[in-house]
């Protein structure tokens, strides 16, 4: 899936209530583009020292920098900034509502670099800002699959088109749990290890039924019975029963499948007719969940065989017979 630019004017755009910003002078530097993930202040670069000067960030201006640039008479003050503003800056952002020097705007603006100005504390303003630009250049993909939170656990269903992962959701949505997206799952990846999925804009909480056509989720079954996004945690895939196919039934082989470079553990469940497959989807969720607290059924009740296998001396031996009532 490819992004749109991320430009000033749409960062500005998105982020102008979030941020309290108001745009000093014109619109011409607007059309910018934003390339780095990163929010960084110039710090030495006012002091004249510019070899490791990250200039493809966005730059904020604090209440420290502006207060260093006000005590400098005005021609060093012009030089340092005509040194400053000489990089090819995205955008600069003034915080705290300060007042800017009259040479920052007039060569600002001669240069075409537009100035943003916030009513946020410094610290307070790189704890919004961050993680909406990371968001912006997170690695993306898209899934052709559905997501639902079930008990809490992201289940993202996929399989060839027409197997039922629409159906199989729905059902979770009438027994009370959430969908999330359908047919279109947008994936970005959070960190080193964390997938979100959510659904396109348009569709979103919409569903296609064969033999019903389309429908709004969220009209049927109400507002609890849809959420904006999710973390993606198992991958669960839908295939059609086939004998000669071998199919893990210990959940000793721990299947994992990658997406954006994040590992997921992957349930195979083979479909047949009278499988119920939204308790098996339930029961994948919990299963999830109990492992996730350090349980892991399968190895368990492989150890305790595994023990029992062992156990050869006559006293384990009279045990069991022991406990054997028939």
């Amino acid at each position: 899936m490819k992004r749109q630019p991320f430009t000033v004017g749409r960062m500005l755009e998105q982020l102008q209530d979030t941020l309290q910003l108001e745009l000093i002078g014109d619109d011409a530097g607007l059309a910018r583009e934003i390339t780095s993930a990163e929010v960084s202040s110039p710090g030495l670069v006012l002091a004249g020292y510019t070899a490791r000067f990250p200039h493809d960030r966005v730059q904020v201006l604090g209440e420290t920098e502006i207060s260093y640039l006000t005590s400098l008479e005005a021609s060093r003050r012009r030089e340092v900034l005509e040194k400053f503003l000489s990089f090819p800056i995205p955008c600069l952002f003034v915080t705290k509502g300060q007042r800017l020097p009259p040479e920052l705007t007039q060569i600002a603006g001669k240069v075409g670099i537009p100035i943003l100005r916030s009513k946020l504390k410094t610290a307070e303003f790189y704890t919004r800002i961050k993680p909406i630009i990371a968001e912006e250049f997170a690695p993306l993909t898209t899934i052709h699959g559905s997501l639902a939170d079930v008990f809490g656990v992201g289940l993202l269903f996929i399989g060839k088109s027409g197997i039922g992962k629409s159906e199989c959701v729905l059902d979770l949505v009438e027994r009370g749990h959430r969908l999330v997206a359908d047919d279109l799952v947008i994936t970005t990846r959070r960190g080193n290890d964390i997938l979100i999925g959510r659904g396109h804009d348009l569709a979103r909480h919409h569903m296609e039924i064969r033999g019903v056509g389309l429908i709004d989720v969220q009209a049927i079954f109400g507002i609890r019975a849809v959420r904006q996004q999710k973390r993606i945690e198992v991958v669960v895939q839908l295939e059609e029963w086939d004998k000669s196919t071998n199919v893990d039934r210990t959940g000793l082989d721990g299947a994992t499948t990658t997406i954006l470079g994040v590992e997921l553990p992957k349930v195979l469940i083979p479909l047949n007719p009278g499988k119920n497959i939204t308790v098996v989807a339930e029961v994948v969720a919990m299963n999830h969940l109990l492992r996730y607290s350090g349980v892991n059924t399968a190895e368990a009740f492989n150890q305790r065989l595994m023990k029992r296998m062992q156990a050869t001396e006559p006293a384990a031996i009279r045990q069991y017979l022991q406990e054997d009532d028939e």
